[in-house]
């Protein structure tokens, strides 16, 4: 029995952030029900028929949909405002997955330079392999865009803000590019999370997400989500999900749905620790140049005010001793711990030249404003004080 539907239209965002997809059994239990199987049963063979031929409208596997997996995809598409959501088990997959599901031998494909490493090897190494045109631009640069998309295109992707360098794309601005070369427009708002970006309002078709990140929020559990139309995800996107079988699981769902429930006081809390944070280290004189969408300056303030509703949780810094003073740095830490994990309820610092971009060339890294004295450190919800004093510790050993 549905209780509410997920796209009642006068919720506010708190109320679609608890209600939001809602599906209690007939139990009638007020958490949100596991349901941690594979497969359903029929009560005949010709129901069976009917539910694989789509007669029925109803599960018939979970590597294709959960009960648990289908509470968070609506309670997900609630909160973005997106018409539907496929879930699946990493930030990655869904990277892949909204990807590779549209593209074909011979397109082109465009993307900003500044990605995640991961990201970043999908379409630098492997679209190539299958015969796809690849174009990488200065994502800050707009009549990099215009020339980029003054072809036909088949996708372009981007993260904003960028991981690590927090680079952001004006994303109304190459929305309109992309669909003008016939092309849609792929967001990676991880760092942005839903709380503080809205990427479709601004014009872009498919928005993902690592709900690794913000979305659990304590480091608990991998997943991933793809957002677009109700068209894209059931002609183009799900097919590829059910026949690739990057399949979340029920647990997994579980948690980030309970996620979802406090994403925004978690997300403003840790964002106004990461201003104060940033403003710390802006004064320090071991560091050589913060960066982070709140500070004025940061390059492009003027969009980040304009395009998100708060500057994120994450702030990179360059530290002028390079790799030696960031290895310093990580190695007399006390409180934040490293990792290279992101979006955590703990401050988490990691050093992106040999962590996260360790694989990317270093010719692409320093493209992408990465050296060996930048440090990426994630914000979280401890008292700020104690942040700002542990850092202020790790600079002068």
């Amino acid at each position: 029995m549905t209780d509410t539907p997920s796209d009642k239209k006068s919720w506010r965002l708190r109320t679609r952030q608890v209600r939001g997809g809602l599906d209690r059994s007939p139990h009638r239990e007020t958490s949100e029900a596991m349901y941690l199987t594979s497969g359903y049963v029929y009560d005949s063979a010709l129901e069976a028929e009917q539910s694989f031929d789509g007669t029925l409208d109803r599960m018939v596997y979970s590597r294709f949909s959960n009960p648990t997996v289908a509470m968070f995809e609506k309670r997900l598409a609630a909160i973005e405002g997106a018409e539907a959501c496929r879930a699946v088990a990493s930030g990655m997959a869904a990277v892949n997955a909204a990807l590779m599901c549209q593209v074909r031998t011979g397109d082109r494909v465009v993307a900003s330079r500044a990605l995640f490493g991961s990201c970043q090897w999908i379409i630098a190494e492997l679209m190539p392999r299958y015969g796809i045109e690849v174009v990488f631009v200065d994502g800050t640069d707009a009549d990099a865009w215009r020339q980029a998309l003054s072809k036909p295109t088949r996708t372009v992707f981007v993260e904003t803000p960028s991981n690590p360098t927090l680079e952001l794309i004006d994303l109304a601005l190459v929305a309109d590019l992309a669909h003008a070369a016939g092309a849609t427009l792929v967001v990676d708002n991880v760092f942005a999370t839903p709380i503080l970006q809205n990427p479709m309002e601004l014009g872009a078709d498919v928005v993902v997400y690592s709900g690794t990140k913000h979305i659990d929020g304590q480091g608990r559990t991998l997943g991933g989500a793809v957002l677009a139309s109700e068209a894209f995800c059931k002609d183009i996107l799900s097919p590829f999900i059910r026949n690739t079988g990057p399949a979340l699981s029920p647990f997994n769902a579980w948690v980030m749905l309970k996620g979802l429930e406090t994403l925004d006081l978690r997300v403003e809390r840790a964002v106004a620790n990461a201003q104060k944070v940033a403003e710390f280290l802006e004064g320090r004189k071991e560091v050589a140049r913060v960066l982070y969408p709140g500070l004025a300056s940061h390059p492009q303030f003027d969009l980040a005010r304009r395009q998100m509703r708060g500057p994120g949780t994450i702030v990179a810094f360059h530290l002028a001793g390079g790799k030696k003073a960031a290895y310093s740095l990580l190695d007399h830490l006390a409180l934040i711990d490293i990792s290279n994990n992101l979006g955590d309820a703990k401050s988490l610092a990691c050093h992106p030249w040999t962590t996260t971009h360790q694989r990317v060339s270093p010719e692409d890294k320093r493209a992408m404003g990465i050296d060996e004295g930048l440090v990426r450190l994630s914000v979280g919800l401890e008292d700020v004080d104690d942040l700002i004093e542990d850092l202020a510790q790790a600079l002068t050993p």
